[in-house]
C-alpha cells in the first residue's frame, strides 16, 4: 500500500485516541488530525494538528477542505457519531474520501428511531413506548433518538417521574428498560468478502458511555446478529452493534455504528487492526484476518500527557538508583533516553557507581547508550562535569539535584517526573 495522508476529525475523543494508536507505527500512514478549537487531547499526540470549526458552523466544510488540499489528504476517519453524519451529508462537498461505509448506512445508525424500524424486522430490539400511558412495566429508559454515550439518558421508576422528566423534554424515546448483560460485538465487512470478523466483547465497566473494562464473550448467537444485520445493511470495513439483556436474559439490539469504536483495541492487540484494515478495503487491497486465539481482559484508565517548555540539548543521568533501580534497568527512563538518540540529544552518564561502570553497563546491555561516561570518586561534585547550560540533570537524590540547581542553574529530575517529558505526538 502506498503511503496515505490520514485525518482523524476529531482527532481527541476516545474514537479519535484509538484510530491514533492503531496508525502511529504504521508505515503505509502518515497521521493528521483535526478538530474544534477547544481544550482537548489531540494536540499532546498529534504533532500536525489543525483547528476546524464545529459541524454546526456553517463554514466548517470549507475550512476542513483548506486542511485537506494544503496537506494532501487522501482519507479522513470521522471519530464521532455527529462528525460522521456530517461528513456522510457533505461526501460530495469534502475533498477527500471518508473511511466508512455508504453515506445511507452512516444516517441510519444516527437514529435510534430508524434503526430500531429497520433492524427490528430481523432482531429483537427494544420496545418502544409511543406515549406514557403505554409503559408496561417500570422502570423504564429514556434515551435521545440522537445522542451518544449516556448523554441525555435516565432511569424512570415511575409514571409521576416519567412524566417530569418528559415535560423537561418531549423528544427522548421511552424504552423498555433491559437489566442484564450488555455486550459490544466489534466486526468488519469488505465489498469483496462480506462479513470477515464478528468478535463480542463483555462491557465489564462503563464510563459515560464509555467501555473501560472487558472480556471476552462468546456465544453463536453473537454471528447470527452479526449477519442478519449486514445482509440488512451494506457496511464497507469496521463497524459495531451493542445488544443488552432483558428480564429473560435474551439479546435486544440497542444500537449500531458504521465507525472505529473506543475499545476496538481489545481486538487490536490481538491481531485485528480494524482502521488499518479499513484503509485496506477502501484501497481495495484483498484482506484476510488472522488474530491469534488469546484469552484477554482489557482494562483502561487516564493516562497523562504533558506539553511543557523545556529546551535541551543534553541530559546528564546517573546510574545507581536511577538507570538501574531495585536491580533492574528503568525502563521508563530507558525510553525518554532513546526518544533523546532520536532527537539528536547528547547522553552523558554520571556516576559515582563503587564498581567498574563499563562492566556494570555490560550486565544490564546498555553499554552503548551513553555518547561519555564519567566516572567520579566518592568526594567529586556532579554540577563540576555538567559543562551544558541547556542541559537537564536527572538523579534520584534530592540532595544532588539541589546543588546542581543551586550551582549550574539548569532543571532536574527524579524519575518519577519523566513521564512530563515523553513526546508521545505522532
Amino acid at each position: 500500500m502506498k503511503v496515505l495522508n490520514v485525518l482523524v476529525f476529531p482527532g481527541g475523543t476516545e474514537i479519535g485516541l484509538e484510530i491514533r494508536s492503531a496508525l502511529c507505527q504504521c508505515k503505509e500512514v502518515r497521521l493528521f488530525s483535526a478538530g474544534a478549537a477547544v481544550s482537548n487531547h489531540a494536540p499532546y499526540v498529534y504533532a500536525r494538528h489543525f483547528s476546524v470549526p464545529d459541524v454546526a458552523d456553517p463554514h466548517w466544510v470549507d475550512r476542513l477542505n483548506e486542511i485537506i488540499i494544503s496537506n494532501h489528504i487522501d482519507y479522513i476517519f470521522p471519530a464521532h457519531d455527529e462528525v460522521l453524519v456530517a461528513l456522510a451529508e457533505n461526501v460530495d462537498r469534502v475533498r477527500a474520501k471518508m473511511v466508512s461505509s455508504p453515506p445511507e448506512t452512516c444516517l441510519i445508525s444516527r437514529s435510534k428511531k430508524d434503526t430500531y424500524r429497520i433492524l427490528g424486522e430481523v432482531l429483537p430490539v427494544p420496545e418502544v413506548y409511543e406515549h406514557a400511558d403505554q409503559a408496561k412495566r417500570y422502570p423504564v429508559f429514556l434515551k435521545p433518538d440522537r445522542g451518544q454515550g449516556s448523554q441525555g439518558t435516565s432511569l424512570i421508576r415511575d409514571g409521576e417521574e416519567l412524566e417530569m422528566a418528559l415535560r423537561r423534554d418531549r423528544d427522548r424515546l421511552i424504552l423498555e428498560y433491559l437489566p442484564g448483560k450488555e455486550y459490544t460485538i466489534d466486526c468488519f465487512s469488505s465489498r469483496q468478502g462480506g462479513l470477515l470478523f464478528c468478535g463480542a466483547r463483555e462491557r465489564v465497566r462503563t464510563r459515560s458511555g464509555i467501555s473501560m473494562a472487558g472480556r471476552p464473550a462468546q456465544d453463536g448467537l453473537f454471528l447470527d446478529y452479526a449477519r442478519a444485520i449486514a445482509r440488512r445493511l451494506r457496511f464497507h470495513g469496521a463497524w459495531f452493534f451493542q445488544t443488552k439483556q432483558d428480564r429473560n436474559g435474551a439479546h435486544k439490539l440497542l444500537e449500531f455504528a458504521p465507525r472505529i469504536a473506543g475499545t476496538m483495541a481489545f481486538h487490536r492487540v490481538q491481531g485485528v487492526n480494524f482502521p488499518l484494515l479499513s484503509l485496506c478495503e477502501q484501497e481495495g487491497i484483498p484482506i484476510e484476518i488472522r488474530p491469534n486465539l488469546l484469552h484477554i481482559e482489557m482494562d483502561r484508565a487516564l493516562v497523562n500527557r504533558y506539553r511543557h517548555s523545556v529546551s535541551f540539548s543534553s541530559v546528564y543521568v546517573d546510574l545507581d538508583d536511577t538507570l538501574i533501580l531495585n536491580g533492574k534497568v528503568n525502563v521508563d527512563l530507558i525510553r525518554f533516553l532513546y526518544q533523546c538518540i532520536n532527537e539528536g540529544k547528547r547522553l552523558v552518564l554520571l556516576t559515582r557507581h563503587a564498581a567498574r561502570v563499563q562492566e556494570t553497563l555490560n550486565a544490564y546491555r546498555v553499554e552503548h547508550l551513553f555518547d561519555e561516561v564519567i566516572h567520579l570518586d566518592s568526594t567529586e561534585p556532579k554540577a563540576a562535569h555538567i559543562r551544558e547550560r541547556d542541559a537537564i540533570f536527572i538523579d534520584d537524590s534530592f540532595s544532588e539535584r539541589k546543588k546542581v540547581s543551586e550551582e549550574i542553574g539548569i532543571l532536574t529530575f527524579d524519575c518519577s517526573m519523566i513521564e512530563m517529558l515523553l513526546n508521545e505526538r505522532v
